[in-house]
C-alpha cells in the first residue's frame, strides 16, 4: 500500500496554545507532527505551499442542528422579514409553489425584528394562506405560530388542554390564538408532514457549506420525529441515510423521550459511515430568553408576571444514566439561571455516582448564578456556549433580564478564569453557523458586558481544543490526531474581533481530503 505523506507549508501554524510553526506534516489522513518545515521536510514528502497562508485546526461547531439548518437553507426562512405585512406576502408567495393541501413550514421568525414589536398570531396568517396548513417557527424553535387550517388540521382548539411543559396563547374566550410555546409546537407539527422539503442532496450541500466555513466537525443535534421541528421528519434517520457522503464530521446527540427510541437511534448511528457517530443524550431543562420560556428564578424584567418554563424531569435523569451507562455524554440545554441550577444539581448527582464530568454538558448555560459557576468549575462540567446569541440578542437582552442579571449573562470571561472547560457552537439555525462572527461575539460581545470578552486565543480554542474535546475528539494537531485543517487569510488570534469578521477560507481539509464547496450556494439562510 502505498503511503501518502504530505507536508503544508503556510505563513504560520495558528492554534489557541500558539504558533508551533509553519507547517504540517501529514501521513494517511493523520497527522505527524506540526513544526518548522525546514525540519519536517523530508525525502518521499509531497510538500503543498500556501503563501500568505495560516493553517489552524479545523473548526467545531459543538451544537448546530443540521437537517433543521438544511431546511433553513432550502425552505422559506423568515429571517428578513421586517412587518407581519412583509412576513403575509412571504408565507402567501412560498405557499403558492406548493401541492394543493401540503403544509407550509416556516423557519427564523424574529418577532424583535417586526415593526409591531410583536408575535403574528393566526388571524395574521390567516389573511396570507387559508387554503393550507401553516405553521412558522420563531427563529429560537421555542415558540410557534400555526393558523387556523393547521390547528384544525391537529385537532388544537379551545377544549385542548396545555400540555405538560408548553402552552398555549388563549385570546378573551379561550380560543387559541395560534402561539405555541414549547411542547404545545408538537400539538402541531407532529401532524404536519413537511419532509419532502429537506432532501439528501440538501443536507449533504449544507454540509460541504460548513466544510466551506472551516468547520470539520459538528456536534448534531437530532429529533426523532417528534418535537418542535416534528414536521421535518425523523433527522437521525436523514443523516444516516447520507453518513457515507458526509464531507465533514457528525457526532450525534438524539433527542428522545424513552429509552427504547434512544437505544435505537444510537444504533443507527453507530456504523453508518466513518464520519458518523453517536455521541450522547440532548435534552431540555427550559425554553429560550427570546421566547420568555427560560425558567428563571426571578421573573422576566420586561414581563414581571412570567417566570418561564422548567422542563428538566425524572425521565432526563433516565436517559442521561442510559447514555452514560452506554459510554455516550449528556447535553442538556440550560438557558435560566434557575434551569441552569437544576441542571448543576442533577450532575453533581450523577458525578457524586461515578459519571465522569467531562462527559457532562450544560448547553448554552446563558444566565448563571455565581454559585453555580464555582460549582460547575468544582464538578469539571463542560460548558457548551453560542456566542452568536449576543449578535441577535443584544437590542433587547438587558430589558429582558434587567441589570442585576444582565452582568452575569452569558458570563465567558468568568467561566473561563474559574477554570471551567468551554466548547463554542451556533445552534443554528437559530443563529448562523459561521464561526468566525462567532469567535468575533466571543470576544467583543456586540458591546453587552464587554468585560466578559475572552481573550484572542480563548476565543479560537472554544471551536477548536475546546469543542474538540466536548465532541470526545483527540487534541488538534497532536501525534497522531485526524488531519482535519483549514487555511485561512489571516491569523485568528492577532486579527480583531472586526478583522476576524473577514476571515477568507482558502482550504479545509478533513482527514487530508478537501472539502468541496459549491460556493454559489448559501451557506447561512436569509
Amino acid at each position: 500500500m502505498t503511503t501518502d505523506r504530505r507536508l503544508l507549508v503556510g505563513e504560520a501554524v495558528r492554534t489557541a496554545r500558539g504558533v508551533p510553526g509553519n507547517a504540517i506534516l501529514i501521513e494517511d489522513g493523520r497527522v505527524v507532527a506540526a513544526g518548522d518545515h525546514r525540519t519536517l521536510k523530508t525525502q518521499g514528502v509531497t510538500v503543498e505551499e500556501f503563501a500568505g497562508a495560516y493553517l489552524i485546526p479545523g473548526l467545531r461547531d459543538a451544537h448546530i442542528h443540521p437537517v433543521t439548518y438544511a431546511a433553513s437553507l432550502s425552505g422559506t426562512s423568515l429571517n428578513s422579514v421586517s412587518s407581519i405585512g412583509e412576513l403575509q406576502d412571504t408565507v402567501r408567495a412560498a405557499a403558492a409553489d406548493l401541492s394543493p393541501g401540503e403544509p407550509l413550514v416556516a423557519l427564523r421568525l424574529d418577532d424583535e425584528s417586526l415593526v409591531e414589536q410583536r408575535l403574528p398570531t393566526r388571524d395574521d396568517l390567516d389573511e396570507a394562506v387559508s387554503n393550507r396548513p401553516v405553521l412558522i417557527h420563531r427563529y429560537c424553535g421555542h415558540v410557534a405560530i400555526a393558523n387556523s387550517a393547521a390547528l384544525r388540521h391537529a385537532g388544537v382548539d379551545a377544549s385542548t388542554p396545555d400540555p405538560g411543559d408548553g402552552s398555549i396563547d388563549r385570546d378573551a374566550d379561550g380560543e387559541p390564538t395560534g402561539v405555541l410555546r414549547e411542547t404545545a409546537i408538537d400539538l402541531v407539527s407532529t401532524r404536519l408532514d413537511a419532509s419532502g422539503s429537506v432532501t439528501e442532496q440538501s443536507i449533504l450541500d449544507a454540509m460541504a457549506g460548513l466544510g466551506g466555513l472551516g468547520i470539520t466537525s459538528i456536534g448534531a443535534m437530532l429529533g426523532l420525529g417528534d418535537g418542535p421541528w416534528a414536521s421535518l421528519g425523523d433527522e437521525v434517520a436523514a443523516i444516516v441515510a447520507v453518513a457515507d457522503r458526509l464531507p465533514i464530521n457528525a457526532h450525534g446527540f438524539v433527542i428522545a423521550h424513552n429509552v427504547a427510541d434512544f437505544e435505537s437511534a444510537a444504533r443507527r448511528l453507530n456504523g453508518a459511515g466513518d464520519r458518523l457517530r453517536w455521541a450522547g443524550y440532548k435534552g431540555f431543562a427550559d425554553g429560550s430568553l427570546g421566547g420568555h420560556t427560560a425558567a428563571m428564578h426571578a421573573p422576566f424584567t420586561d414581563r414581571p408576571d412570567e417566570f418561564g418554563t422548567m422542563r428538566l424531569d425524572a425521565s432526563d435523569r433516565l436517559l442521561a444514566e442510559t447514555s452514560l451507562r452506554m459510554g455516550g455524554m449528556v447535553a442538556l440545554h440550560a438557558i435560566g439561571d434557575r434551569a441552569n441550577g437544576a441542571v448543576v444539581d442533577l450532575y453533581e448527582e450523577l458525578v457524586t455516582a461515578g459519571a465522569p464530568p467531562g462527559r457532562l454538558r450544560i448547553e448554552h448555560a446563558s444566565v448563571l448564578d455565581r454559585t453555580d459557576i464555582d460549582r460547575i468549575a468544582r464538578l469539571g462540567l463542560v460548558v457548551s456556549v453560542q456566542p452568536a446569541f449576543l449578535g441577535s440578542e443584544f437590542e433587547w437582552i438587558a430589558d429582558r433580564v434587567g441589570p442585576d442579571r444582565i452582568v452575569s449573562t452569558y458570563p465567558f470571561a468568568s467561566l473561563d478564569h474559574a477554570g471551567v472547560p468551554m466548547c463554542g457552537g451556533s445552534d443554528s439555525p437559530v443563529e448562523s453557523p459561521d464561526p468566525w462572527e462567532g469567535m468575533a461575539l466571543a470576544r467583543d460581545r456586540a458591546g453587552v458586558t464587554r468585560s466578559e470578552g475572552l481573550l484572542p486565543d480563548r476565543a479560537l480554542s472554544l471551536f477548536t481544543d475546546g469543542a474538540a474535546a466536548a465532541l470526545g475528539e483527540p487534541l488538534p494537531f497532536s501525534p497522531g490526531s485526524p488531519a482535519d485543517i483549514v487555511a485561512v487569510d489571516r491569523d485568528p488570534v492577532a486579527s480583531d474581533p472586526d478583522q476576524l469578521r473577514g476571515t477568507v477560507v482558502f482550504e479545509t481539509w478533513v482527514q487530508g481530503e478537501r472539502v468541496v464547496v459549491d460556493r454559489t450556494r448559501p451557506i447561512c439562510s436569509s
